[in-house]
């Protein structure tokens, strides 16, 4: 395992210290393993780090990176992996939300730099009409080649995840507990079957149980890693609608499928529409127009740009134009919080960009691609 997913990892199970301020400490340190080591002294430059918790950093750092070995070498055993959201593998479209999680666990094979990912979520009392959408629309969306993430529920999210497996997509499910806690464990056999072309992601270490407060953090992952998400069933009040409202507020896309009004299932897809929060599709070719998506896209999408880059750009550099072509114009301190680059080193490196014809600077501090 890295030494810096391990730091980030040890960094991350010590209280008092989230996700927004980890990736804070990390960008005033360098790296997560000189935020481990950082002196007294700077630890007090850090906005929203006080004594108290320097003295509980001092007094936790040596357990904790203890813990954090032992978890690497069992998510190792697991036959899973872990990446840390400053390394190149972790999933760029989740490294743009400002929630992100610092470590991310998976076991399968994916493909994080896949042109399309379409998130597919619903009410866990699926009917057969939704079921039956997921099939006729995926049927349409497959020369696409969109990656399918749910969140391995019952209802909806089991029938894309199964449908996609039927139709040969990869797929990805994402989890409220560790990597070795299948949630529920009626999907085991199919979350094995994922494993090939696909697999299962968590935020969440080894023996991590279920319980209620991790779904709606699950939730946010999912909505994070897709490019646009489909409602195809939701009542009123659930899971499915926090992770539309959070895909809204990602600037991603949203949709979901129109039902009869009078049935509970589809109230919270029309609620959607009516509130102009979701667009509505009627079939899986109007989902591909309305996303812009073309038959001839193969490659992947951080890759097709690599192409036309010139050789030599450092990692910071590529994750500065993977944040702008995700987000398109952007100011210069959400560009620093985002790809975690201290202040100083992001104003050269954007000269430089801005010099090779990358990046265009823009008035009030704001930075966008070159088209």
């Amino acid at each position: 395992m890295k030494e810096e997913a391990i730091y980030t990892l040890a960094l991350n199970s010590i209280p008092g210290i989230g996700n927004v301020l980890l990736k804070q400490l990390v960008a005033y340190s360098g790296s997560p393993s000189e935020a481990f080591k950082a002196s007294k002294k700077l630890l007090t430059k850090i906005p929203g780090i006080g004594p108290s918790l320097i003295s509980s950093l001092e007094s936790e750092k040596k357990d904790a990176l203890l813990r954090a070995e032992k978890e690497a070498e069992a998510i190792e055993k697991e036959g899973g992996f872990m990446v840390h959201y400053l390394e190149q593998d972790y999933p760029v479209r989740l490294k743009s939300i400002p929630d992100a999680p610092p470590v991310l666990f998976g076991k399968g094979h994916f493909h994080f730099e896949a042109q399309h990912t379409l998130a597919i979520v619903g009410t866990r009392q699926a009917t057969s009409y939704g079921k039956q959408a997921i099939e006729s629309f995926l049927e349409e969306l497959q020369p696409y080649k969109p990656v399918i993430v749910s969140g391995l529920a019952y209802g909806i999210d089991i029938a894309a995840h199964k449908t996609a497996l039927q139709m040969g997509m990869e797929t990805w499910g994402v989890m409220a507990t560790g990597i070795d806690q299948i949630y529920p464990s009626s999907h085991k056999q199919t979350a094995q079957a994922m494993l090939s072309n696909g697999g299962i992601l968590t935020e969440n270490p080894l023996k991590t149980k279920p319980d209620a407060p991790r779904f709606p953090a699950r939730n946010r992952i999912i909505a994070g890693l897709a490019d646009a998400i489909w409602v195809v069933e939701a009542m009123e009040k659930g899971g499915a609608l926090i992770t539309a409202h959070l895909g809204s507020d990602y600037f991603r896309d949203v949709f979901a499928l129109p039902g009869n009004i009078a049935q509970k299932a589809s109230s919270g897809c029309n609620e959607l529409i009516r509130k102009n929060i979701a667009g509505i599709v009627l079939s899986g070719s109007q989902l591909a127009e309305s996303m812009g998506w073309q038959l001839d896209d193969e490659t992947g999408f951080r890759k097709k740009r690599k192409k036309e880059r010139p050789e030599g750009l450092s990692d910071p550099e590529i994750r500065i134009l993977d944040l702008m072509d995700l987000n398109g114009e952007i100011l210069m301190d959400e560009i620093a919080w985002r790809t975690q680059i201290p202040i100083n080193q992001l104003a050269s490196m954007l000269l430089n960009l801005e010099f090779q014809g990358l990046v265009k600077s823009l008035p009030g501090k704001r930075f966008g691609p070159m088209v």
